[in-house]
């Protein structure tokens, strides 16, 4: 893997040019505490970016899991900031997150030191930091979920899961959008649990009650594209949480400890989706209010309409005054402005958009209402 990994670091030192990748590192409880930053090259200082947090796994490396679970081609068309950062050493030599692990390193104080340095030289939007990881950094997500929420919009876990009995000690301070992929024939952590790790089923069902979420969720086969990966993926969405939250999980069937989508199979490994894609279509929904259509102030969510959904050519707005200096923009599942209507109507030409998902964004009074709809 790391061979392979290295070669991936190589190849890709060529492919970045006007975008930034900076090595550095801050103090934190007596400990030099290192992380790479990847700044896309549509940032630009005075405008908050969202940023996303992308935790490598046990004796896994902030470099590793950069070219692995890759977000660089999503942030430089959706442009949040993406931080990796590096673990430190247990006792058997291997880096690892604490995430409820043992030892007395303080990681989630460490996170938090973290976002207040980056949010000290970049301008980050407080309102949407995201945290993902693969294996030990997906447990390290759930852990932030639960100790520093305050922080924290929504996670992503893929092959990580929690500890057992650490539900019992979590405390969000709001609901929390939580999305888990995983594979069934994961050998390294069981998609049915062990005595240390919770089966992947009561981790959602911890979130779905925390959420107030329906309870039978919303299933749809993922189509397989790729017949030669040994593996499909099925898409569960849990819906009508509180705030407009929602808890999403992709089981990849017969997958293993793999990240899908990754640029080199190290195992079964899906390719019918990419995990990162996935992972940011999610985390864009929301900030840490919640559903970015739910918590507009003065609007009821479901005031806004789109229809038909799914469209095929011409959508109709409903719901919303168009009045004077109204603008609407559609975005893609990366966060890419796709189409701006000044001064639009309530019909709306869609026909020249590839099939897909999108948010539709009402502006107006300085205020934003967000829908989303997929056009076929």
């Amino acid at each position: 893997m790391k061979i392979l990994l290295s070669i991936l670091f190589i190849l890709g030192i060529t492919a970045v040019n006007a975008q930034q990748t900076i090595t550095s590192s801050i103090m934190h409880d007596g400990l030099q505490r290192s992380y790479i930053l990847y700044i896309p090259a549509s940032y630009s200082a005075g405008t908050d970016a969202p940023l996303v947090l992308n935790f490598h796994g046990y004796t896994s490396n902030a470099t590793e899991q950069l070219f692995y679970g890759d977000f660089r081609p999503i942030a430089d068309t959706a442009g949040f900031l993406l931080v990796h950062p590096e673990g430190t050493l247990d006792g058997s030599n291997q880096t690892y997150w604490n995430a409820d692990w043992g030892g007395t390193v303080d990681d989630i104080g460490f996170t938090a030191a973290l976002i207040d340095s980056l949010s000290a030289q970049y301008s980050i939007n407080q309102d949407r930091v995201y945290s993902t990881g693969m294996s030990n950094g997906g447990f390290m997500s759930y852990t932030l979920a639960c100790s520093l929420s305050d922080r924290i919009a929504a996670i992503a876990s893929v092959t990580g899961s929690m500890n057992t009995g650490q539900s019992l000690n979590c405390n969000p301070q709001h609901p929390m959008p939580v999305m888990e992929i995983h594979g069934t024939a994961d050998a390294v952590v069981p998609y049915t649990g062990n005595v240390n790790i919770s089966p992947i089923s009561s981790v959602l069902a911890y979130w779905v009650n925390n959420n107030v979420c329906d309870v039978t969720p919303i299933e749809t086969a993922v189509p397989d594209l790729v017949l030669g990966d040994g593996c499909t993926a099925t898409h569960f969405v849990y819906e009508n949480g509180n705030s407009g939250v929602e808890v999403e999980h992709y089981r990849i069937n017969l997958g293993g400890h793999t990240w899908p989508g990754a640029p080199v199979a190290l195992g079964t490994t899906n390719y019918d989706i990419s995990a990162s894609e996935k992972i940011w279509e999610f985390f864009a929904q929301y900030d840490i209010y919640g559903k970015i259509s739910a918590n507009v102030e003065g609007l009821d969510a479901v005031t806004l309409h789109v229809y038909p959904n799914p469209a095929q050519s011409v959508i109709q707005l409903e719901g919303i005054d168009m009045q004077l200096g109204t603008t609407v923009e559609i975005q893609n599942s990366y966060g890419k402005t796709v189409a701006f209507f000044n001064q639009p109507q309530a019909e709306l030409d869609v026909s020249k958009l590839p099939s897909g998902v999108y948010f539709l964004r009402v502006l107006n009074d300085n205020t934003i209402h967000s829908v989303k709809f997929m056009k076929q």
